[in-house]
């Protein structure tokens, strides 16, 4: 049969086609290879951004340091309550009243007292400051600013009036006296100022601030020593 050209021409033509796209086939001794896929066309690059590694915590300090606790936060600074008064000492020749807690002096005040002398309190009117072991027998807010009452006159204050009074040594119309205490001067005299002079009538006189202070740390019933 005789081909003609155009129909020749398009058989080559796609032979030479199929030789491109279709895997080869080839005898062999053994039989017909198994075909071998085409090779895969190369993929396109992939460009990767790299993320920016996160910091490396500091190394361990080596030692002691390295296992060291951290410092705690600081508090404020409270302050520490007042000890509760349970004697006053009074010594009349330093003019000197010590505030005693626990057998501990945690106080010290200059103070005025009465101009009349040494030794205990005689009889009313006497000027004197009495000597002996009292208490604080209550209080009185705004006489002097403030009054801390003292236990005068205890039993050997007593005793020795009578005595006085037997040997006739009390002046007539007095008694032994009463309303001793320990005050401030409300607002009369100048702070500080009022006890270069003893000017009581036998009590004990401090600034106003110094007696509020006493008063608020001094119960009733808290002891009172008074000395020459």
């Amino acid at each position: 049969m005789i081909l003609r050209l155009p129909a020749v021409l398009a058989a080559t033509s796609l032979a030479a086609s199929l030789a491109l796209t279709a895997p080869s086939l080839t005898a062999g001794p053994a039989g017909p290879e198994r075909a071998r896929p085409a090779a895969p066309t190369p993929a396109a690059p992939v460009t990767v951004t790299p993320t920016p590694a996160a910091p490396a915590a500091a190394a361990p300090t080596s030692g002691a340091a390295a296992h060291a606790p951290s410092a705690p936060t600081p508090r404020a600074p409270t302050a520490a309550p007042l000890p509760r008064i349970t004697e006053i000492r009074i010594d009349k020749s330093e003019h000197t009243l010590e505030l005693v807690a626990g057998g501990e002096i945690v106080r010290s005040y200059r103070v005025a007292i009465g101009p009349g002398g040494p030794g205990p309190k005689r009889y009313e009117g006497d000027r004197r400051t009495p000597v002996g072991t009292y208490r604080v027998a209550g209080r009185i807010k705004g006489l002097f600013h403030q009054f801390l009452m003292v236990s005068y006159p205890n039993e050997e204050d007593r005793r020795r009036f009578a005595e006085l009074k037997r040997r006739g040594e009390v002046p007539p119309g007095r008694g032994i006296g009463h309303s001793i205490g320990i005050h401030g001067v409300g607002g009369g005299l100048r702070a500080g100022v009022h006890k270069e002079t003893d000017w009581t009538l036998g009590c004990i006189a401090l600034d106003d601030d110094e007696i509020d202070e006493i008063a608020r740390r001094t119960p009733d019933g808290a002891k009172i020593v008074i000395t020459d």
